[in-house]
């Protein structure tokens, strides 16, 4: 495909996605079924064209004064990509597969007709205009800033699992691909899309991925997973565990040796850990089906609770852009709820003394910081420990640091420390 083929399509998808609120990866999938003749190159470009134009919709939409799917893509090119409206066309002349020509408007607001910065801060920072009023109360000056690093692309994290990989030959081997060790995790690499129509290694069919040598495990979720300090011997209870991914950290911490047991209230987002488990060695890994009754032999034992709650996904925007767009006050309000009755039910498990991990991927007060705080006013044999002590002792005080409200809860941000956003919060549970 030449580039006023690519920009077509990359207009069709995004098309579908606001029309008919399609999931981006759906709407791409579907558009390359349907364009088998698309390669690898072509694929990468729209992805990028439409993951690039759905992190920033509000203010490429506030620049063009236009929020239509042909408006975000060029808008895309002119204020991500660099491109002159000169340039585009150039690109769309005696091309039959190209949009229609630019128009007289459409040039103007890509030659910076309007001002961003004369916007409302919403806009600017690409946050749905209902949710800004709390992104704002959680982050006060820091907001825009915090909002507009999640408007940037994501890079690709792995964990080196050390049950099957000796850490420097696997360093060596993801230096080949470009990799450099992440800041703060010591078995982390990162591989960045540094150029804009590049593409991140598809590190899946690599050898060091199959045996497990490898996870794919964004920084901030292996951060996360160190926060618990897993350590040999302990008996652990993966509340939320979905796909598995902080188990298998754990598991690794441990040496195999203890038990975690993963829960997931849902048996289709549990169902991969099987195969991740045996792959990465992992042995110690207790699957637990729902129902929750699965778990009544746990009652009283567990030495720590991690508890990974179902939340907005607000910290995990950069890669799932189009989910910001679809998040409502009612989700959010559904999602609330969840979380306390997954605090309320979780903790029986905990023995006296046991310590329990509340972590969200999300950065909002309502979600993080207001469910702790209500856990501990219904639940007085718990005690607030300082997360920002963990971090500290864990990751020490040069490298980056997470951003906090309380001085005791941490939040990872894109902005803070260059990984998701995660929310982490740890209780002990009095004895006696």
């Amino acid at each position: 495909m030449k580039f006023a083929g690519r920009i077509q399509a990359s207009i069709e998808v995004l098309e579908d996605i606001l029309s008919k609120r399609t999931p981006a990866t759906m709407a791409l999938r579907d558009w390359g079924k349907s364009n088998r003749y698309a390669g690898s190159k072509d694929r990468s470009f729209v992805g990028n064209i439409v993951h690039d134009a759905l992190r920033q919709k509000s203010s490429i939409g506030y620049r063009m004064d236009d929020d239509s799917a042909r408006a975000l893509t060029l808008g895309t090119l002119a204020f991500n990509w660099d491109y002159t409206a000169k340039k585009i066309q150039e690109h769309f002349d005696g091309d039959k597969f190209a949009p229609s020509p630019l128009s007289d408007k459409e040039k103007r607001m890509i030659g910076g007709a309007i001002d961003l910065s004369d916007a409302p801060l919403w806009v600017q920072g690409d946050v749905p205009e209902w949710l800004w009023p709390a992104f704002e109360n959680n982050f006060g000056e820091e907001a825009l800033a915090e909002a507009q690093a999640l408007t940037k692309r994501p890079p690709l994290d792995v964990r080196i699992n050390l049950l099957r990989a000796d850490i420097k030959k696997a360093g060596n081997v993801l230096t080949g691909f470009g990799a450099t060790p992440c800041d703060l995790s010591t078995v982390g690499y990162r591989m960045r899309a540094d150029t804009l129509e590049g593409r991140l290694p598809n590190i899946q069919i690599e050898e060091i991925f199959q045996t497990g040598g490898i996870e794919i495990q964004d920084e901030g979720s292996q951060l996360v997973s160190a926060l618990v300090n897993a350590q040999p011997g302990d008996k652990i209870l993966d509340y939320c565990a979905g796909g598995g991914g902080k188990s298998l950290a754990m598991a690794a911490e441990m040496a195999n040796d203890g038990m975690i047991h993963a829960f997931d209230i849902d048996k289709r987002r549990l169902s991969p850990l099987y195969q991740r488990a045996m792959r990465a060695g992992a042995d110690i890994i207790d699957v637990r089906n729902p129902p929750v009754e699965s778990l009544k032999d746990l009652k009283g034992t567990i030495d720590k609770l991690l508890i990974d709650a179902p939340c907005t996904g607000v910290g995990t925007w950069r890669r799932k852009p189009d989910a910001k767009w679809r998040v409502s006050e009612e989700a959010l309000e559904r999602r609330n709820n969840e979380q306390s009755k997954i605090l309320a039910t979780a903790h029986q498990y905990l023995r006296p003394g046991g310590l329990l991990f509340y972590v969200t991927c999300s950065m909002l007060a309502e979600e993080n910081e207001a469910q702790v705080y209500q856990f501990l006013e219904n639940h007085k044999s718990f005690n607030l420990l300082s997360a920002g002590e963990v971090w500290e002792e864990k990751f020490g005080t040069d490298g980056p640091k997470p951003w906090s409200e309380d001085g005791l809860t941490v939040t990872l941000t894109p902005e803070s420390t260059n990984t998701d956003g995660f929310f982490f919060a740890v209780m002990e549970k009095q004895k006696g």
